[in-house]
């Protein structure tokens, strides 16, 4: 996974809405990426739209989106599961050797059914629906991805020095990639040290895992409706400053001030609502 297309636009969370990230997470997977889904969020509740080829699909949906932070659940009645194998019609029955000629398959010669002949109520011959191996394959697969990435997002969010930090999980096959941010050094070891602990993981990828200290208060305030982390001036803040912790770039403090219609970005006082946008 490119750890740069994922912190482009400034430090994460920051930078994207709850709403990206699950739509960049699910670009991440190589059966979802070109399925189009639409991703929206409220109040930590995503909802997924659109068309994927199996209910196999939509499961793997829901799981990758329930491993990004700031998703309380998942909607996905509006992911709607294509047939993915094709009914094969029943061969009508053979007779058996040596059954009467009235048994046999009339012949070209034979002459056509009387209308009497014809049953009066139709026989339905029954829908056979074969599943190939991979699809059985790839079932086995979604219920891995899901029960891995589901015990990594249980063991950090049960851990008391993580529980409220912002870190994502992702999965690449045996895999588990964290990407977010954390207090200290010893809280990435950890959570590093956590999913590895996690039965069914080969590796933890914790390089999208980034060190910003206080980061507990940054995401602390949310407004529920929006999404917004929302922070209160404090004495000596500036703009450019707060662009610098949220974003790590202080000329983000443009976007700031935008977002929050402060046309003087040299009036803030303490006390003072910002919205961060992502």
């Amino acid at each position: 996974m490119n750890t740069d297309a994922i912190y482009a636009g400034g430090m994460w969370p920051f930078g994207k809405s709850t709403a990206d990230r699950v739509k960049e997470a699910i670009a991440a997977q190589p059966r979802l990426k070109d399925a189009g889904i639409q991703v929206s969020e409220q109040r930590g509740t995503v909802k997924l739209v659109g068309m994927v080829p199996t209910a196999a699909h939509v499961a793997l949906a829901r799981a990758i989106a329930e491993g990004i932070s700031g998703v309380r659940s998942v909607e996905v009645s509006g992911l709607i599961a294509q047939q993915s194998t094709t009914p094969v019609k029943a061969s009508a029955p053979q007779p058996a050797p040596g059954a009467p000629a009235s048994a046999q398959a009339p012949s070209a010669e034979a002459p056509a059914a009387r209308i009497q002949d014809i049953p009066a109520t139709p026989v339905q011959m029954p829908d056979i629906v074969q599943q190939g191996a991979g699809d059985v394959e790839f079932d086995a697969e979604v219920e891995d991805h899901s029960r891995i990435a589901k015990a990594v997002h249980q063991a950090i969010r049960g851990n008391a020095e993580l529980k409220d930090d912002p870190i994502d999980v992702l999965q690449s096959g045996k895999s588990v990639i964290l990407r977010g941010v954390v207090d200290s050094d010893h809280e990435k070891r950890l959570a590093e040290k956590l999913a590895r602990e996690v039965d069914g993981v080969s590796g933890v990828d914790a390089a999208g895992l980034r060190v910003a200290q206080g980061v507990k208060e940054l995401v602390k305030d949310k407004d529920e409706d929006t999404g917004d982390t929302v922070y209160t001036v404090k004495a000596g803040d500036s703009l450019s400053a707060i662009a610098q912790k949220y974003y790590g770039d202080p000329m983000e403090y443009k976007k700031i001030a935008h977002y929050n219609n402060i046309s003087n970005p040299d009036l803030i006082h303490p006390g003072q609502k910002i919205r961060i946008p992502g």
